[in-house]
């Protein structure tokens, strides 16, 4: 079993319970096997490309939840701001984009010059 098993196989099985879909919905709705959500759930198959990007895509799940669980985060606000980004068109994400850096890069500093003077 492949590291990746345990955290795809355990969102793939959350999506589907929140959406109250069973096993065999998510199958038709992904155009695959019901096996192989089963396997993929039970932490027992190393799906192929295919079969993870349908997956994805019918259950809508953000692909960070797969490819970097340690960054996920239950932060309303966090996710307030990505679903405002989202909806962005490349023209006004250009835009925010060097505003967003520099609001970062002041908060961030601000911190560390509150901790370093704490210490």
């Amino acid at each position: 079993m492949y590291e990746f098993s345990r955290p795809l196989g355990d969102t793939i099985k959350k999506a589907r319970k929140s959406k109250g879909l069973s096993q065999r919905k998510v199958a038709d709705m992904a155009d695959i096997e019901v096996r192989t959500v089963m396997h993929i759930e039970n932490h027992e198959d190393n799906p192929k490309m295919v079969a993870l990007y349908a997956l994805i895509r019918a259950l809508e799940i953000d692909p960070r939840e797969t490819f970097y669980p340690e960054q996920n985060c239950d932060a309303p606000t966090v996710e307030q701001l990505g679903l405002l980004i989202a909806q962005c068109s490349e023209q006004e994400a250009q835009i925010l984009l060097p505003a967003v850096r520099a609001i970062l890069s002041a908060i961030r500093n601000q911190s560390d010059l509150l901790v370093g003077a704490i210490t």
